[in-house]
């Protein structure tokens, strides 16, 4: 059960929760409904569980090669490709089924998009082909927003798309910083994420250019949704800290020093958390 568990990534279903049910509540104008938080929160979970699933299945050559995948339940043998394959195949009938049953056909067709993208395109054909697969791949990471929004109101709108935007921007610095420092372990499984094939300076610098985009997107929030100034305020304070960080690693580079890259992979994580979290409660306060 730890095995198939682990097939899940749970870290990452985690994180894509973060981000919609959040959602949830902006679309609600307040607390969601019991049904609109299950097929989310449940039927999320089988999504993200179903492509982490297939993306283990189709990554079990290379996740033997790298000291941080190496541990994973295929590249250890104790799921065989077959099993892992229809237990992904399970997981994803079950959630779009759920979608269908429960939501609209604009969110299961999302839900449906997501995994589909993640399993097909990135893990077969953008990671292993370009450094910018962690851009492109971001797509599907940020749907989540989408699937959340569409499930409450059966469409989409410029609010959702500024959600989306913000995580989309946030995917590359938050996971260019992991890659910086498992740069060897991709560059052994000839995996050209960007680390690998430019200088740490240059991957800062994008990162600064995709962290001020993701602030702009966050503060468009606050007059698209709308927000109260409690959400306004957060959006800066937490925007600015996240630029203070990324912007300071990039001097570090820059001055010749190894900067300490893992410190902004666990602060974006924390930025995303707390964004979305006053997300929920300005939206539940507002609404009251």
């Amino acid at each position: 059960m730890a095995a198939y568990l682990s097939l899940c990534k749970p870290r990452i279903v985690e994180l894509l929760l973060i981000s919609a049910v959040p959602t949830l509540f902006v679309a609600s104008k307040g607390v969601p409904s019991i049904s609109d938080s299950f097929v989310v929160i449940f039927g999320g979970t089988c999504a993200g569980a179903s492509a982490g699933a297939f993306n283990c299945f189709i990554d079990r050559d290379i996740d033997q090669l790298m000291g941080r995948t190496r541990n994973r339940p295929l590249a250890r043998h104790q799921i065989g490709p077959r099993a892992a394959l229809i237990f992904g195949c399970f997981l994803c009938l079950l959630s779009v089924g759920l979608f269908l049953a429960l939501s609209n056909l604009l969110a299961t067709a999302l839900i449906l998009c997501a995994i589909g993208y993640y399993a097909l395109v990135y893990s077969l054909i953008l990671k292993r082909r370009t450094p910018q697969s962690t851009l492109w791949g971001g797509l599907c990471g940020s749907a989540p927003v989408l699937i959340g929004w569409a499930t409450v109101t059966g469409s989409l709108s410029w609010t959702a798309l500024s959600l989306f935007l913000v995580v989309f921007f946030w995917q590359p610095p938050h996971f260019w910083a992991l890659a910086i420092k498992y740069r060897d372990d991709y560059a052994r499984a000839d995996i050209p994420v960007l680390p690998v094939v430019a200088s740490t300076r240059r991957v800062l610098t994008e990162s600064v250019v995709h962290s001020w985009l993701m602030v702009a997107a966050s503060i468009a929030v606050w007059p698209l949704a709308p927000t109260t100034p409690l959400y306004g305020v957060m959006s800066i304070a937490l925007g600015g800290a996240f630029l203070f960080k990324v912007h300071s690693l990039l001097g570090e580079a820059r001055s010749g020093r190894e900067p300490q890259t893992m410190q902004l992979f666990h602060g974006s994580i924390a930025y995303l958390t707390l964004l979305f979290g006053t997300l929920a409660v300005d939206a539940a306060l507002q609404h009251h």
